[in-house]
Order: C-alpha cells, then sequence, then structure tokens
C-alpha cells in the first residue's frame, strides 16, 4: 500500500513538471492536457504559489511542491 502511494506521488510530481514545461509554450485553458494537468496541480500549487513572495515573474511554486513531495517520499520510504 505504501509503495503505491509512493508510486502515485512520483506520477503527481511528473505532473507538476509537465504543468510547469508547457506553461512556458500555451496556457491554454481549452487544452485537454493543460487542463487535466491544471485540476490536478492546483490545489497544491496555489496555496504555495500564495505564500512564496514576489520574485520577479518567476514561478517557483512547482519547485516548491516537488521539494515538498520528493520529502514525503523520503518520509514513506523509511516506512517500507
Amino acid at each position: 500500500m505504501i509503495r503505491l502511494l509512493i508510486d502515485l506521488l512520483q506520477i503527481y510530481n511528473i505532473a507538476i513538471i509537465v504543468r510547469a514545461v508547457l506553461s512556458w509554450f500555451t496556457q491554454d485553458r481549452n487544452n485537454k492536457i493543460y487542463e487535466i494537468l491544471y485540476k490536478i496541480t492546483e490545489p497544491v500549487l496555489g496555496p504555495i504559489r500564495r505564500v512564496l513572495p514576489a520574485t520577479g515573474g518567476f514561478d517557483f511554486s512547482p519547485v516548491v511542491a516537488m521539494i515538498a513531495v520528493q520529502v514525503v517520499i523520503g518520509l514513506l520510504y523509511k516506512l517500507i
């Protein structure tokens, strides 16, 4: 069960990366892939974005979220 959770968190990290890369090229909310990634990742990225200070137009919320997910994955590995 823990291994499944670890795998899902790793997939979530990939979703964050893909969303960040897609945001450089398109933010078309009608794009189905972007729409799905937005719905999946925004519940985590939105609150982080609101807490982080403004950094001259750069959004570091994906980096913070990925680090947090990696910390959780590391803690879960210790439970195995």
